[in-house]
């Protein structure tokens, strides 16, 4: 994969392909690693710790429920611990978690590293376009995440009073759109309180988990036991094939251990996890497992249908009902920030088009705002409470995208073990084997909920990948077709240095490749006949790296009679700002004074034509993402009174 131009109209630029100009720069590296893993709880942790509100229940009382008895308790208890040792400890934290890109991780950041070792080889568009539907199943996750969670959370309010019962999907609505009505002011100071909020939640799970456990502390031991889980199998194979679609509930979540190792490091996450995260987490369902085994007068059948709340002492309720509906509402902050940072990879990376990115902070570069992204999840998030209405019913929609995310990630760890890593065949395989398996198996179980609302998040995951894959093929197309007409740089500075007539200033034209003349300048001679005595052509480079070291920012070279090729190389983690990276370019006849300098920039229309490359209707629908994409002024912060544009038409 390179990353090439965001679009062909000025300038962002293909993906410097050498790692050498990567480093890997988080500071808050630095703090301790018991202040991260606390941090790591309070945002990494938020997606799986709301689990145990409804996995447990949709098991037994869901969409396909199964008997409430001994042995269905037993192994479904065993299948979740199991499942939370395999897929998250042996998986994430001890094995994927291993392949970071300069520190970063997530499936685009694991792309672009399988992609720069590769060298462009053939086989690797396939890898390619299994990292992009992953991308584009993470959309689906960040709407039915907040979703589930809020909606599950605020149905605890009816067991505090039964006169909340009508005004649950009211409620719900209200803390979902107020949470995305905040985040243009940034999460800095929200954030603080994420960590003791989930803290103290975790330590109230535990709580509630030991109250229960007390009752009936056998369930222990048949909990870690995994003979089980097997015994599950064996005498109930089809049903605790069922029950999977349900028991990966209680490990969704765990893919953004990966996502967000860059924020806090792989080792803060770890110990974070197996320390205190995982015990809290599986005393809980221990717990659950434990009131509905011990209930001999009440019938389980009540029990099972939302044991999270009935587990509550009386004196309880409140607090418990409060903390929960924090914690949702901290995972669902979770996942909406990751959809921004994942949106700007993939702008960076070349699968979107460029779209307006506002930074909240001033001192962490990681924390941005991006409108589009933000209104369209509330949209689809509110759409999404009122179709399905219920979280029992949103549960049969949970779990496509993560397994499948999941399996997806499998997949690229295959080719890290074998392409990067180079482990032998011995080694790799048994690995590899267990994780397909386990992997298989859960999206194989989610796979029977498509009927039930699991249609939803493919459908929003096929429509994401086609517009991701459609401008990434498009962009392609247009830098080829222009790439064709383009002049030699070295033909044009002798024609044109002499013969035109050169005014006072600066120029720069942004071009997206860093060979040929750019369009502008040509439109611009062409136009007006003259020009500025000093011009620049500039192209702004995305690595395949998240971060690019300072002194590897610039690269200069002077092509005489005025002319300079400027490249600016940025990685896919960090923003791109032109103005504050002019100030320290040296050597190209003075410093650069905004007030003297122009920026030209080359506008493409797309126009649909019946060349082969892509259908008409993908023509037409990268026409329509290239008109309404930000404009290059906005997206590399250009000074708007020093910015010229001129436009061209482009045929496809």
């Amino acid at each position: 994969m390179t990353a090439e131009s965001q679009r062909a109209d000025g300038g962002a630029g293909s993906a410097a392909t050498t790692a050498e100009t990567a480093h890997y720069g988080h500071g808050h590296h630095k703090d301790g690693k018991l202040k991260l893993a606390v941090g790591a709880v309070g945002v990494v942790f938020g997606d799986i710790g709301t689990s145990p509100l409804y996995a447990f229940r949709e098991t037994f009382a869901g969409h396909h429920s199964i008997e409430a008895d001994r042995l269905h308790i037993y192994g479904v208890l065993s299948l979740v611990f199991w499942s939370m040792m395999l897929v998250v400890t042996f998986k994430y934290v001890l094995t994927i978690m291993k392949a970071d890109n300069k520190g970063e991780g997530g499936s685009l950041a694991l792309l672009a590293l399988i992609s720069r070792s590769s060298e462009g080889k053939r086989w690797t568009w396939p890898i390619v376009l299994l990292g992009v539907f992953a991308t584009a199943l993470f959309y689906g996750d960040s709407m039915i995440t907040p979703a589930m969670s809020v909606l599950s959370a605020t149905e605890g309010l009816q067991y505090v009073s039964r006169g909340f019962e009508p005004y649950i999907v009211p409620i719900a609505l209200t803390i979902l759109i107020g949470l995305f009505a905040i985040q243009a002011r940034g999460t800095a100071k929200v954030g603080m309180l994420f960590g003791p909020i989930m803290l103290c939640y975790f330590l109230m799970l535990a709580v509630l988990g030991v109250t229960h456990i007390v009752d009936h502390p056998s369930i222990v031991m048949h909990t870690l036991n995994p003979i089980n889980a097997l015994r599950f199998f064996w005498l109930d194979g089809f049903t605790a094939f069922v029950a999977l679609g349900a028991v990966v509930l209680a490990v969704t979540g765990a893919e953004a251990l990966y996502a967000d190792m860059g924020h806090f490091g792989r080792a803060p996450i770890g110990l974070s996890w197996l320390c205190f995260v995982l015990p809290a987490l599986m005393l809980n369902y221990m717990g659950q497992g434990a009131m509905v085994l011990a209930a001999e007068v009440a019938p389980t059948a009540q029990l099972v249908q939302d044991p999270f709340f009935l587990m509550m002492p009386e004196a309880w309720k409140v607090p418990v009902v409060l903390l929960a509906m924090l914690a949702t509402i901290i995972a669902s902050q979770a996942v909406i920030s990751g959809a921004f940072s994942l949106t700007q990879q993939a702008i960076q990376l070349g699968f979107m088009p460029r779209l307006r990115v506002d930074h909240t902070s001033a001192s962490a570069q990681g924390q941005i705002y991006i409108p589009v992204v933000n209104w369209g999840l509330m949209v689809m998030v509110i759409l999404l409470v009122l179709f399905f209405g219920s979280s029992s019913n949103l549960a049969a929609a949970y779990g496509i995208a993560v397994t499948g995310a999941m399996f997806i990630d499998t997949c690229l760890m295959s080719v890290v073990l074998f392409m990067l890593w180079r482990w032998p065949a011995w080694k790799a395989i048994p690995v590899l084997a267990v994780f397909f398996i386990v992997d298989i198996a859960y999206l194989g179980a989610n796979l029977i909920k498509v009927p039930d609302g699991g249609w939803v998040p493919l459908a929003i995951g096929l429509t994401i990948f086609t517009m991701l894959t459609t401008w990434s093929r498009g962009r392609k197309l247009m830098q080829q077709e222009m790439a064709e007409g383009a002049m030699p740089i070295p033909v044009f500075v002798k024609s044109a240095a002499n013969s035109a007539t050169r005014v006072p200033g600066t120029a720069v034209f942004m071009t997206s490749s860093s060979d040929g003349v750019p369009h502008a300048l040509l439109h611009n001679l062409k136009h007006n006949k003259v020009l500025h005595e000093r011009i620049i052509l500039l192209t702004i480079k995305i690595a395949d790296v998240p971060f690019v070291q300072e002194e590897r920012l610039c690269q200069l070279d002077d092509l005489g009679q005025g002319f300079h090729r400027l490249i600016l190389n940025y990685g896919f983690m960090q923003p791109v700002d032109v103005p504050e990276a002019l100030k320290r370019v040296t050597g190209c006849g003075g410093e650069f004074k905004m007030l003297e300098t122009s920026f030209f920039l080359s506008r493409q229309t797309l126009i649909a034509a019946s060349k082969p490359g892509m259908p008409i209707w993908r023509e037409k629908l990268f026409a329509w993402m290239l008109r309404n994409s930000e404009s290059a002024m906005e997206y590399f912060r250009l000074p708007t009174n020093r910015v010229v544009e001129l436009g061209s038409q482009v045929a496809i």
